[in-house]
């Protein structure tokens, strides 16, 4: 089987609006964390050959950021897009994503980043694994590809846990294991031109609208908005001892030590 990957991409909102969340081009943006993701596989397929499948869902607004990940070098992409997926939370995307990659078929590896900036709740990823029945690491910071298998490494309390991956599995990768490549302004151009982005509707997922959009959701987002945190400065002068007891006694008196 040639070597296939699957690279799942969120479009996120760019600017919280107030209310009900309305995705449009003008406030769509790759989210940061999934192009990690997308040049691992590219890294995968530069060694190992193949091809490199970027996966989203949405509505056609997505597209956009499809186009620019075929720019990046992605062979295919895919939106699946219906108005019965709207309201979706993570259960129900990670529903419609794993009905899509079982639609992609052969593949070798399913990638996400870690989380994404507009939700960052990082449950998508794993939700699809466990609805895949695929092995799952996540955090992902170092890969090293080998002849039938992947070793990767990821830090958890301190430690660097070593694993090695047969195939298929999937992963979620951290921002820090490769910078993701420029875009150049011919690879954007034919990407939007003459690459097309391929569509899968609720028909051609095998899904029931009571497992999908907000009918398949238990949970519901009923509106974002921006956090505004207040913060003071204070200059404590003196030497290094007294600062410190400055210190200690201020954040007795706030609670913050016991």
């Amino acid at each position: 089987m040639t070597f296939h990957t699957i690279v799942c991409i969120k479009a996120v909102v760019a600017q919280a609006p107030r209310g009900r969340i309305v995705r449009s081009t003008a406030n769509n943006r790759f989210n940061p964390f999934d192009l990690p993701a997308l040049e691992t596989a590219l890294q995968l397929k530069a060694h190992y050959g193949g091809s490199v499948t970027v996966l989203s869902m949405g509505p056609p607004t997505g597209r956009v950021i499809l186009a620019e990940a075929l720019a990046m070098g992605a062979d295919r992409a895919v939106l699946a897009s219906d108005p019965a997926l709207a309201g979706a939370d993570t259960l129900a995307t990670s529903t419609t994503l794993a009905a899509a990659i079982r639609k992609l078929a052969p593949y070798h590896l399913v990638l996400y980043g870690t989380r994404t900036a507009d939700s960052d709740t990082g449950q998508v990823g794993p939700q699809t694994a466990v609805a895949l029945d695929l092995p799952l690491v996540t955090g992902v910071h170092a890969f090293r590809p080998a002849d039938n298998h992947l070793q990767v490494e990821r830090t958890m309390d301190h430690l660097v846990e070593s694993f090695e991956i047969d195939f298929p599995a999937a992963l979620t990768v951290r921002p820090d294991i490769c910078p993701p490549r420029d875009i150049e302004l011919a690879g954007l151009a034919q990407a939007f031109d003459d690459q097309a982005v391929e569509t899968l509707g609720l028909a051609d997922l095998d899904l029931t609208p009571e497992e999908i959009g907000e009918t398949g959701s238990p949970t519901r987002v009923v509106s974002l908005k921006p956090c505004k945190r207040e913060r003071q400065c204070q200059f404590l002068e003196g030497e290094p001892a007294a600062i410190t007891d400055q210190l200690i006694q201020q954040w007795t008196e706030k609670g913050l030590l016991d």
